[in-house]
């Protein structure tokens, strides 16, 4: 069944400026396809387009029969003083007005009521189970806790939370209105880890449609099992993931570079052959013809296009030599914002070479730690940097003293260069023709921080601080500044929620959680095994003590142990089920209220048992 099909899409903004350009594709019920291509491609454009908020100039789209479609992009407006609690309970608007329905005939129920009055409010009645009226706030929990959107974010008004904040509430709204259809728009944008990864789980088991926009390469290869790439205004497919996408996206490229290069070769064999025939055919009219004959073959042969790669950049970081082992030492190192402590106690030396990845929720104070550690912010405890450190640091927040200077004169007037040096610097990082003059004030994110790295490239330095750098970039400006990062030898110490960035260079790990930094000299992915092995540590049921090598006893005793051994295996099998029934029982308020009472009433029972196998062991070793 196909839930979604848009066929001929035209959509123009600017006169000759098409930004789609005869779209086609279909959506089958229950796929999650990821949509990529270019900042500026028509992406978000294809979303408000299929959302209804845009009409296309030609084409149409077809969304399957009572489906219900939800776009996360858009944050709507709400009145004045609306809390994000009534925000995400807005959800549940459809589920409200049953209930007040149902309120409302419960009062004209009585003895002599009519049947029709008792079947409505039967009706009435199941719908409102059915919908999940009795599930609100065990869902609304359940969405809170992943997303992380704490108790006392949800009692603020909804206009002073932040960008990032709106964003997740309105994605909590969106997901417990439980459409069939999901659109995501850049959906882990300000989301720390652990809420990506809950969100991760959340589509895999989504029975629904999903279409996603990300540039998020480790969410992609995880949720899409398709991608769709807008290029040129048209889609090109691809049936698989992001790593797929890339690699058959480069056996296509070589493919037809391969097949011109023929093409190109055949045609100037026959231009040649063409050529010589018309200087022969000069007293011969069949050589002349033959050779006019080939010509015209030659002009009706299908040309392939010429593949082109989109441009890299073509600058690195200017590396200034290091001397001695010991990049930087902290000791005792703190930070306390009034009552609230955000790390205390750290103890961390860094050696040259090493290439750090600072991880935690959002609200720990990792920028808070980096700033800190560059002394832009007073701490406790010492910061020792050796003595021919020099560092760089791209913060998370781009700021420029004079945003109305064009890029070209912040380059003369920052750096202190040459004209043509600027050009040259510049165009090494895509700012090329008139880009150069666009002032600072109008770039974007992702064009603001390809700036400031282009600033930093040239200096002299062996430790380089980052704060989110893949921030705001599409995923062919991370590559571009991926590869920068790859040929800088130095020391890295970086902030990033880019778990793709994070596992390609993180060589040692700084997890910072209560108020403290726990060091794992690894990887990301021994990293992620460490802490996967810790919580099924956690999760693991107790295990049946070893039975102590016999010494004395009465078989009455023995008897008596070897019964309460195999209550006890009973009870842990019992323990295991109601595990298992109680994850399959998540959506059900009332049945996992029921299986959880059960539950603790076989661990009291359980714990009982253990102890009574204790005494008879003891009485049997005796």
């Amino acid at each position: 069944m196909i839930d979604i099909s848009v066929n001929g899409l035209v959509k123009s903004f600017e006169v000759g400026s098409t930004l789609l350009d005869g779209l086609s594709f279909d959506i089958h019920a229950g796929e999650c396809v990821g949509i990529m291509g270019r900042n500026g491609c028509g992406k978000t454009t294809l979303f408000r387009l299929l959302t209804g908020e845009l009409s296309p100039d030609e084409g149409e789209i077809t969304i399957a029969a009572g489906k219900r479609l939800g776009l996360i992009s858009q944050i709507p407006h709400y009145p004045p003083g609306y809390t994000a609690e009534q925000v995400l309970r807005s959800a549940f608007s459809g589920l409200e007005a049953l209930r007040r329905k149902l309120e409302a005939l419960a009062e004209k129920l009585t003895a002599n009521a009519p049947k029709s009055l008792l079947e409505e409010y039967d009706r009435l009645s199941n719908a409102y189970q059915v919908g999940g009226g009795y599930e609100q706030d065990t869902q609304t929990e359940k969405i809170c806790n992943g997303l992380g959107i704490p108790k006392a974010m949800r009692e603020q008004e909804f206009d002073r939370l932040s960008g990032g904040e709106k964003t997740r509430v309105n994605l909590g709204r969106l997901l417990l209105e439980q459409t069939d259809i999901l659109l995501l728009d850049e959906p882990t944008n300000h989301l720390d880890l652990k809420s990506v990864e809950w969100l991760e789980e959340y589509i895999l088991k989504f029975k629904g449609t999903v279409l996603t926009i990300s540039h998020d390469r480790y969410f992609l290869d995880r949720v899409v099992g398709r991608i769709i790439e807008i290029s040129g205004g048209k889609a090109e497919f691809y049936s698989g993931n992001y790593t797929f996408y890339l690699q058959e996206k480069q056996e296509r490229f070589n493919r037809q570079l391969k097949q011109y290069e023929q093409e190109q070769a055949k045609l100037k064999q026959l231009g040649y052959t063409v050529e010589r025939m018309k200087g022969w055919g000069i007293n011969n009219r069949v050589l002349y013809r033959r050779a006019m004959s080939i010509q015209h073959r030659m002009e009706r042969i299908e040309k392939t296009e010429r593949p082109t790669k989109e441009k890299t950049l073509r600058a690195r970081f200017g590396e200034k030599e290091f001397h001695g082992d010991e990049v930087l030492s902290v000791k005792g190192l703190g930070k306390r914002f009034g009552e609230r402590t955000l790390f205390s106690g750290v103890e961390l030396q860094v050696q040259g070479g090493e290439r750090i990845a600072l991880l935690g929720d959002n609200g720990t104070g990792k920028t808070t730690f980096l700033r800190v550690l560059l002394g832009e912010l007073p701490g406790e405890g010492k910061i020792k940097f050796g003595p021919s450190v020099k560092w760089a640091y791209l913060p998370q927040v781009i700021h420029f003293d004079h945003p109305e200077r064009t890029l070209y004169d912040t380059m003369l007037y920052e750096k202190n260069c040459t004209p043509q040096s600027a050009r040259d610097r510049l165009g090494a990082f895509l700012f090329s023709g008139e880009d150069v003059f666009k002032t600072v004030g109008t770039l974007s994110g992702g064009e603001q921080s390809r700036l400031r790295l282009c600033m930093l490239m040239d200096e002299k330095i062996n430790l380089l601080v980052l704060d989110e750098p893949t921030n705001h970039l599409d995923v062919a400006s991370r590559e571009w500044v991926e590869c920068a990062i790859d040929e800088y030898e130095g020391t890295l110490i970086f902030v990033s929620h880019d778990r793709y960035f994070v596992d390609k260079f993180a060589t040692r790990v700084w997890e910072l959680e209560n108020s403290s930094i726990r060091d794992y000299p690894c990887g990301y992915a021994k990293y992620r095994s460490i802490k996967e092995h810790e919580v099924m540590q956690q999760r693991q049921l107790p295990k049946k003590k070893e039975k102590p090598p016999k010494t004395a006893g009465s078989k009455e005793l023995e008897k008596t142990v070897r019964r309460l051994e195999r209550e006890i295996d009973a009870m842990e099998r019992r323990i295991a089920d109601l595990d298992v029934r109680l994850e399959a029982a998540a959506t059900d308020y009332q049945e996992l209220l029921r299986l959880t009472a059960e539950r603790q009433e076989a661990e009291t029972s359980l714990e009982a048992l253990m102890s009574q196998w204790e005494e008879a062991s003891m009485a049997l070793e005796s």
